[in-house]
């Protein structure tokens, strides 16, 4: 499997979600497990079979989070060098420039992508126009409403 992008946050935030379902989230489970089986029949025990669903269901997460941090790359946008270009984890203002509205951006994986709190996948139209450009330069994007243009106004590394 090919390395995927993850900024040194992002990879944070997996490693803590991790240690949460392993130190917290399990035992309690194994513990409603334990409690289900004390009631008698499993064959009809609703508690004992939900208990067993959310195991399944958090093994599952836990499992999806140790693959995602292994295949990860991680990018420390911090060391990044500052060229003012954009790259995979700048934090980009941009004006639109047809009605002059403003957004701010941070390029991050996939897997961290959360367009309401400004942290747009590397992998969206918009970042892939935005890409290896720099303060100033205009980029066009294909959205499903048309084309729209955007000047960058700044590039930070934060």
């Amino acid at each position: 499997m090919s390395k995927v992008p993850l900024t040194a946050r992002g990879a944070e935030r997996l490693r803590e979600e991790l240690k949460q379902l392993k130190s917290v989230e399990r035992p309690r489970v194994v513990e409603a497990i334990a409690t289900a089986r004390e009631h008698g029949d499993l064959k009809e025990n609703a508690e004992y079979h939900a208990a067993k669903e959310q195991q399944g269901l958090l093994e599952a997460r836990i499992r999806d989070i140790e693959a995602k941090l292994s295949n990860a790359q991680i990018i420390d946008v911090t060391q990044l060098n500052p060229t003012g270009r954009v790259v995979f984890g700048a934090t980009v203002n941009l004006i639109d420039v047809e009605d002059g509205s403003e957004a701010r951006y941070q390029i991050v994986g996939e897997d961290e992508a959360d367009i309401k709190n400004g942290l747009l996948s590397v992998s969206s139209p918009i970042a892939r126009a935005m890409i290896a450009k720099q303060e100033g330069d205009t980029v066009e994007v294909t959205t499903p409403s048309g084309k729209r243009s955007y000047e960058i106004a700044e590039v930070k590394y934060i």
